[in-house]
């Protein structure tokens, strides 16, 4: 038997499709393309204030390492490319692994520890990256989520301290108020912490990553989900209880200081150093809060239910939260040991990623400034239209040219709608009187 394959996978029938986009996917209107463009460029302009500088990597990526990039769930979602070069049909059961060879990037950090490795006698040290690009998962498509979408990532390779933590969190909250995300609240804790956490429950080392990613769904499943996936998982009613009695004492912990306090004497594992680094950490923002000179507009706790699904993290890791998002608009850590899997030697990295979409969605439409309407009748000569609206373009300005319908109080209602700000009409190639637009109502006219 003989399967055909289709552009997009294996298939025994492909319906005819229709004129909507793929499901999970979207169309973006002018109106909204503009918007998304605006809020970028506030990213871009306040991570540039940082010196992070802007870097591009493809959308595809070798399969084997987005497969073996510690990714968690992410992994299970990745869209695979077909191998070129195969024929119309393949022989049954052939395997999976056997058709395809590439994927499309799940998220940015992979491609970046690729780049960092194939780039990096080219790059300064430390190295601060700025990318934004679209990213692709295999979703459940619902509000906010989307199997294609756009995230916005700055990363700091190269510096060991916590002077990279430090300054990715200020960048990012500078960030998020600049495209007008606030109150924030951002919430700080470290892998290493959690692994010592696992080890004071009970939890065998070989099986601490696979705990962690079910106490990362407390947020969704409460107490009561958590328990019952990690008896399901077999770990026991001693580590479920322990579990949630340590996270319980710790959580409700006050100050940074109360914190790292019980962490010291409750997680006998956890390195000094560990805990020093979050106390470095916490002033920093702490300090950052005060400064009149900073972002504003944030708060932040050290929170030991912080968890961070991916398996690459290996230090601090953050989310920030907004009070009108359903999950955190960014998120990220330090990641050490990815980038050796490219390079050959482990290079110091840390990174954090905006939700971009979450972003657009929180901010709203805004309005775009489409400048000045330029009314010409049908029997205007072409040339000279052309000539008027080239003239009134030679400032700079946005000029576009227009033809004029017989109800011109309804077409500057609906232009003014729209976004642009002026008008005026050309009367045989000269123009006319410019004349201000507000929506709602039309002034000078």
């Amino acid at each position: 038997m003989r399967v055909a394959l289709t552009s997009a996978g294996l298939a025994c029938g492909v319906p005819k499709p229709d004129a909507s986009p793929p499901r999970g996917t979207r169309d973006l209107l002018p109106e909204q393309v503009s918007r998304r463009e605006e809020l970028e460029a506030k990213l871009v302009a306040a991570y540039e204030r940082f010196g992070f500088r802007r870097i591009e990597t493809p959308a595809l990526e070798d399969l084997a390492r987005l497969s073996g990039s510690e990714a968690g769930e992410n992994e299970k979602l990745m869209y695979k490319v077909l191998k070129r070069g195969l024929g119309a049909v393949v022989e049954a059961d052939t395997p999976t692994d056997d058709l395809v060879d590439l994927g499309l990037r799940f998220d940015l950090t992979v491609p970046l520890t690729r780049f960092y490795g194939n780039n990096q006698g080219q790059l300064p040290t430390p190295f601060r990256s700025m990318q934004i690009g679209p990213v692709w998962r295999a979703e459940r498509p619902q509000k906010g989520r989307y199997r294609q979408f756009t995230q916005c990532d700055i990363d700091t390779l190269g510096e060991p301290s916590v002077m990279a933590e430090g300054e990715l969190l200020e960048a990012t909250l500078t960030a998020l108020a600049a495209a007008g995300v606030s109150p924030v609240t951002a919430r700080v804790n470290d892998r290493r912490l959690l692994m010592a956490m696992a080890a004071a429950c009970g939890v065998p080392d070989g099986r601490r990553a696979g705990f962690l990613v079910t106490l990362d769904k407390r947020d969704k499943i409460g107490w009561e989900g958590v328990r019952a996936e990690l008896l399901g998982r077999g770990f026991g009613e001693e580590v479920a209880a322990e579990t949630e009695r340590l996270v319980t004492l710790l959580a409700s912990a006050e100050t940074p200081d109360d914190l790292l306090a019980r962490a010291s004497d409750t997680v006998p594992g956890v390195d000094d150093g560990v805990l020093g680094d979050l106390r470095t950490t916490a002033e920093a923002l702490g300090r950052l809060m005060d400064d009149p000179r900073g972002p504003g507009g944030f708060v932040y706790k050290l929170d030991p239910t912080v968890v961070r699904g991916l398996g690459y993290y290996t230090g601090q890791i953050f989310e920030f939260a907004h009070e009108g998002a359903a999950g955190s608009v960014a998120g990220g850590g330090r990641y050490d040991g990815l980038v050796g899997k490219s390079l050959g030697r482990d290079v110091p990295a840390c990174g954090i990623s905006i939700g971009f979409e979450r972003i657009v969605d929180l901010v709203g439409p805004g309005r775009p400034d489409l400048g000045l309407a330029v009314l010409y009748d049908s029997t205007a000569d072409v040339a000279g239209t052309l000539a008027a609206g080239r003239r009134l373009r030679a400032d700079g300005r946005r000029v576009t040219l227009l033809p004029r319908r017989s109800n011109q109080r309804a077409q500057l209602d609906e232009l003014a709608r729209e976004g642009f700000s002026s008008y005026l009409v050309l009367a045989e190639g000269e123009a006319g009187e410019e004349r201000r637009l507000s929506v709602g109502r039309l002034e000078g006219s």
